[in-house]
C-alpha cells in the first residue's frame, strides 16, 4: 500500500486525515499482511485399520472345574464314525485272523469306547498310493524296484480297487491317477525315470492329500532309502497329513549295503516311525527277492485285517485324539503274547 498525498487545497484536511491513517498503517501493520491466516489442514485420511482378532470369550467355570483353573476349550465337530484298521500278529509274526468283538477294547484320550462296527478281513475297497523314489541316490536299485512294484499291483488288485502310481525326485509326479487298470499302470511304471534330489516329504504329504476324498481302506506304500534332501514341506506336515487321510503307510526301505557310511539313518528312522504311527509296517530290503517279500506281506496283511469302529464320546480335548487298542486271546485258547497294529490317533481338524 503507497500513500498518495491530495494536490487540491480544499482537501488538505483530508490529505492530513489520510497522512495519520498512512502513519497508524505502518505503525501498526496490514490486517491482511501482519497476521497470517492460519488455514487448517484437512483432517487426515484414516488409515484402513487391520481388523484386530477378539480374544476368546472368558468361560464361566462350571461346577465341575476346579477352583483357579480355566475351563477346557471344547471343539464343536459332527461326531462320526472312527474306523481303525487292525493287525494282529502272534509272537512269531504270524496274522491272527479269528478274535471276535469281544476280544477288543478301544480308547480314545484314555476312554474306553463302545465297538459299533467289526468286520474281519473287510471287502472295503482299496486304495492304493504307491511312490517310488527315483533319485539318483537309488538309480541303481530302480529297475528292480519297478519290478517289484508291478508284480504287487497284478496280485493285490481287485476290480473295486486303484492304485496310483507316483515317482519323486526333486519334484513329484502323479505318473498315473488312481485305476484298477493294469495295463494303464504296467505302462506307467514303463514311464519312470531317475531324476536328481529327493522329495520324499512331499511325496507323502501329496499322495496322502490324494487319498483323503478317498472310500474305503487308504494305504501308502513307499519305496526309498529314506533320505530327503529337497521337500517343501516338514517331516511333521508329511506325518499330520498321512494321519488326516486315515491311510496305512507302509515303507520299504532299500539299503544296498548294510553297513554303508552314505546310509541316511535320521530318514530311515522318520519311515519308521511314520509307519508305527499309522498302524504300517517298515521292510529292508536289498535286492529284488527283499522287495518282493515285503510287497507279499503287505498283501496278505490287507487281505487279513479287522475293521474295528466306533463313535468317539462327546468330550473336551486337543486337535489331536490318541487312539489305544487291545486284544486278548480267547478265552479256550493258551494265553499267547498277541501284537497289535493300529493308528496312534486322529486330527478333528481337516488339513489346510
Amino acid at each position: 500500500m503507497r500513500c498518495v498525498p491530495l494536490k487540491s487545497a480544499a482537501g488538505s484536511r483530508l490529505w492530513s486525515v489520510a497522512l495519520l491513517l498512512c502513519v497508524a498503517w505502518l505503525a501498526f501493520g496490514s490486517p491482511v499482511a501482519g497476521v497470517a491466516q492460519q488455514v487448517p489442514h484437512p483432517p487426515d485420511r484414516p488409515k484402513a485399520s487391520q481388523p484386530v482378532p477378539r480374544p476368546p470369550e472368558r468361560r464361566q467355570p462350571t461346577e465341575n472345574t476346579p477352583p483357579g483353573e480355566e475351563p477346557a476349550t471344547t471343539f464343536k465337530v459332527n461326531v462320526r464314525l472312527v474306523n481303525v484298521f487292525t493287525t494282529v500278529t502272534d509272537a512269531n509274526g504270524a496274522p491272527v485272523t479269528h478274535l471276535k468283538r469281544e476280544d477288543f477294547r478301544v480308547f480314545e484320550d484314555g476312554r474306553e469306547q463302545t465297538i459299533a462296527v467289526f468286520d474281519r478281513e473287510s471287502g472295503l475297497p482299496l486304495s492304493i498310493v504307491l511312490a517310488v523314489d527315483a533319485s539318483l541316490s537309488t538309480r541303481k536299485d530302480l529297475a528292480l524296484e519297478l519290478e517289484a512294484a508291478k508284480r504287487f499291483a497284478h496280485t493285490i488288485l481287485r476290480p473295486v480297487d486303484a492304485l496310483a502310481l507316483y515317482q519323486f525326485s526333486k519334484y513329484v509326479t502323479e505318473v498315473t491317477p488312481f485305476t484298477a487298470s493294469l495295463r494303464q499302470i504296467d505302462r506307467a511304471i514303463r514311464q519312470v525315470r531317475a531324476r536328481s534330489s529327493t522329495a520324499l516329504y512331499d511325496a507323502i504329504y501329496l499322495g496322502s492329500k490324494a487319498l483323503i476324498p478317498r472310500q474305503g481302506r487308504k494305504v501308502l506304500v513307499l519305496i526309498s532309502d529314506g533320505g530327503d534332501t529337497a521337500s517343501q514341506v516338514t517331516y511333521q506336515d508329511a506325518v499330520r497329513a498321512a494321519q488326516t487321510a486315515e491311510s496305512i503307510v507302509y515303507s520299504i526301505i532299500m539299503v544296498p549295503i548294510e553297513a554303508s557310511a552314505g546310509r541316511d539313518i535320521g530318514g530311515e528312522h522318520a519311515l519308521i516311525q511314520l509307519s508305527r504311527d499309522t498302524g504300517g509296517k517298515h521292510y529292508y530290503a536289498s535286492k529284488l527277492s527283499g522287495l518282493e517279500e515285503a510287497f507279499r506281506q503287505i498283501s496278505e496283511e490287507l487281505r487279513t485285517q479287522y475293521l474295528i469302529g466306533y463313535y468317539p464320546s462327546a468330550r473336551t480335548g486337543n486337535d489331536f485324539r490318541q487312539i489305544r487298542l487291545e486284544a486278548k486271546a480267547p478265552e479256550n485258547e493258551p494265553a499267547g503274547e498277541l501284537r497289535v497294529r493300529y493308528r496312534s490317533g486322529y486330527y478333528i481338524s481337516k488339513l489346510e
